[in-house]
């Protein structure tokens, strides 16, 4: 028991001594057997450890050296009667050596005064500079570090109702970019971007990419967005909404999940979340972390399906980039309408500069519904060039004539062949996806440099497996033949870097085109791109679409951003499931050579259950404007169905 008793007071003296130690109050004891340190090193480690704590201890020891420094010379001065006439006693003394310290001039203003006295003076002089010397670059060392501290980012964003942009990849550039078109009916919107980068370097490659800003802020803060204590500079609690990329490192879901635990650590509320996943087998438990806060958006999966939709019509990348970017006509619910007593299709002619594409029923957004469909008290889902004009939304000045109504019959579905360039981590899905649209009996060849291609189980779609270079001219002649009724060409992302998967694409699009161009073919051809910089390369080719993978993701991950209801409409666009895009002859809704207005169009797609989004000529296209698309036009504007016109209608089939 004594032993016992002693044991717990040497335990107790120990926890006292390591409890004195974080203080810094007391010195550590020194083991049995160990010499004490002498007083001069207590000394010293006292004043290295005061040292150590910055700028305003370094500003405190120069004060006191400087109290010590005037109050020597002053007792000096007025013990030894230095000063001619007597002096003025201790105080004025040491004012007058204070001066003497900080300002040299004052040593030549003494004019008769004993030789003794100015010697004495100038040797406080001269202490006196080395003080303010050492003061002066005290305080500008530490005016620099604490602008440096400023640069990095390292302080708390004060903003509210704004968005804040976690980690950094090339996809951020047109996240911003939408995100400034977003905001422009916006009062002193902000952007936070929290990356592990230098801030500097962030600020400056935004500035080159994003000049435009149009009174958005753009605001960076450098950490690691797992970091509770680094997310906590955006105040993400009073975003408006949180975008989540994807790094690009060996393993980007794990870290995205695991910045999705950080956001909701601790809270139950907080604004939507959208983050991006390259893997699909993640998709699950990023949905147990980020439950009813997230959106979570497949790129891999929704990359694969705009390339199937693109493929199967010419212009149709041009439709979804005009509805999914900022720069044009978006997707907005329209609440408040005067369209209650309306159906949808009378609904749909219902507005001059808006297209009602669908309504919203039990909360879920239903694109182009039956035609009878009462509107009632739904949402509307419309086309609009911004949703500052929801406020102003006219109802439509034109009349349609149904004399006009085309009267042709759609064609049948027959069985297709396809060839498909190129193999990557997303080609399976687009093997899945090509096969659900594909008839019965239709045929696809894969031609692959690279990979060992795995294909899934198909219903409808035979697939056979070449492998080949895909930039050699005589292995494309064996594949690219005639009667080909689409061509799609895949990026090498999986092996090769951007640039070099972006430049062997370019290279096999140039063959493809030549080759069809020489068998008087007009096959249409369908491109993946990794690099934007390289669509206008891709267009020399005269490539019919260019689905370029991260800018379309990044279109998508800034408007789910704004509105999460539009995570609906889009597993609708992209999927085989509810309405898609489709461009069909246009005399199938009107007269051919006949001038009609829009509104006629919208009458003749409603009388086929469809919805009309639009139109595409060939003279248009020949005016620059993108594969002759018009998404949206006013009810009341007229054209002339020409050879080859086409109307962008959403239809189940």
């Amino acid at each position: 028991m004594a032993r016992t008793g002693q044991q717990a007071r040497q335990r107790t003296t120990r926890a006292a001594r390591e409890r004195g130690r974080e203080r810094g109050s007391t010195p550590p004891a020194p083991r049995p057997g160990q010499r004490a340190p002498r007083m001069g090193a207590r000394l010293r480690y006292r004043f290295d450890t005061t040292m150590s704590r910055g700028t305003p201890a370094l500003v405190g020891w120069l004060s006191v050296v400087t109290l010590l420094l005037i109050t020597v010379f002053a007792l000096v001065v007025s013990l030894l009667g230095l000063r001619a006439g007597g002096g003025d006693g201790f105080w004025r003394e040491l004012v007058s050596a204070l001066m003497y310290a900080l300002d040299p001039g004052t040593v030549a203003g003494d004019t008769g005064a004993a030789w003794r006295y100015l010697l004495t003076m100038l040797v406080l002089t001269v202490a006196g500079l080395f003080v303010v010397s050492a003061l002066i670059g005290i305080i500008a060392a530490g005016i620099d570090s604490r602008l440096a501290d400023l640069r990095r980012g390292r302080s708390v964003v004060l903003e509210r109702d704004h968005t804040v942009v976690l980690g950094w990849s090339d996809s951020v550039f047109t996240i911003i970019r939408e995100l400034v078109l977003a905001n422009e009916s916006r009062h002193r919107p902000a952007v936070v971007v929290l990356a592990d980068r230098d801030t500097v370097e962030m600020e400056e490659q935004l500035r080159a990419k994003v000049p435009d800003r149009r009174g958005t802020r753009v605001i960076c803060r450098s950490g690691s967005p797992m970091d509770l204590d680094d997310l906590a500079l955006t105040s993400h609690r009073d975003a408006r909404s949180v975008i989540l990329l994807a790094p690009e490192t060996d393993d980007p879901d794990s870290e995205v999940i695991k910045t999705l635990l950080a956001l909701t650590h601790g809270e139950e509320g907080g604004p939507g979340i959208v983050a991006e996943i390259r893997n699909p087998s993640n998709l699950e438990a990023a949905r147990l972390v980020g439950a009813d806060r997230a959106v979570l958006l497949d790129i891999r999966e929704t990359v694969a399906k705009l390339v199937v939709q693109t493929s199967r019509q010419s212009g149709a990348a041009a439709v979804y980039t005009e509805l999914f970017d900022y720069d044009g006509d978006e997707i907005y619910f329209l609440e408040q309408h005067r369209a209650g007593d309306l159906t949808y299709s009378q609904a749909q002619l219902a507005y001059e500069h808006a297209t009602v594409i669908g309504l919203v029923e039990g909360g879920a957004p239903v694109l182009n519904p039956a035609p009878g469909t009462p509107v009632g008290n739904r949402t509307l889902v419309v086309v609009a060039e911004d949703d500052s004009a929801l406020d102003r939304v006219d109802g439509a000045r034109t009349t349609p004539d149904l004399s006009l109504l085309g009267t042709a019959a759609p064609t049948s579905p027959r069985p297709t062949r396809a060839v498909l360039v190129g193999w990557n981590e997303r080609a399976p899905i687009v093997l899945r996806e090509l096969d659900k649209f594909a008839a019965p009996g239709s045929t696809l060849t894969v031609l692959t440099s690279f990979g060992d291609p795995v294909v899934p189980a198909l219903a409808n779609l035979a697939v056979t497996v070449a492998a080949g270079s895909t930039t050699d001219r005589a292995t494309l002649e064996q594949h690219v033949v005639a009667g080909l009724d689409q061509v799609i060409v895949l990026c090498y992302s999986d092996h090769l870097d951007p640039q070099a998967a972006d430049a062997r694409t370019l290279v096999t699009l140039l063959h493809v085109r030549d080759l069809l161009a020489r068998l008087g073919e007009e096959t249409p051809v369908v491109s993946e791109m990794l690099d934007d910089r390289n669509r206008v390369l891709a267009q020399v080719a005269h490539v019919d679409d260019v689905v370029v993978s991260g800018e379309i993701v990044s279109l998508l991950v800034t408007q789910l951003s704004e509105d999460r209801r539009l995570e609906h409409v889009f597993d609708q666009l992209l999927g085989d499931e509810g309405a898609e895009v489709y461009l069909r002859p246009a005399d199938w809704y009107v007269r051919s050579g006949a001038e009609v207005t829009f509104a006629t169009v919208v009458a003749g797609a409603s009388a086929r259950g469809e919805t009309a989004l639009g139109y595409a000529s060939p003279a248009l296209a020949q005016d620059g404007s993108s594969f002759g698309v018009v998404v949206n036009p006013a009810k009341s504007e007229v054209f002339t169905v020409g050879p080859g016109d086409r109307v962008v209608v959403l239809a189940d089939s």
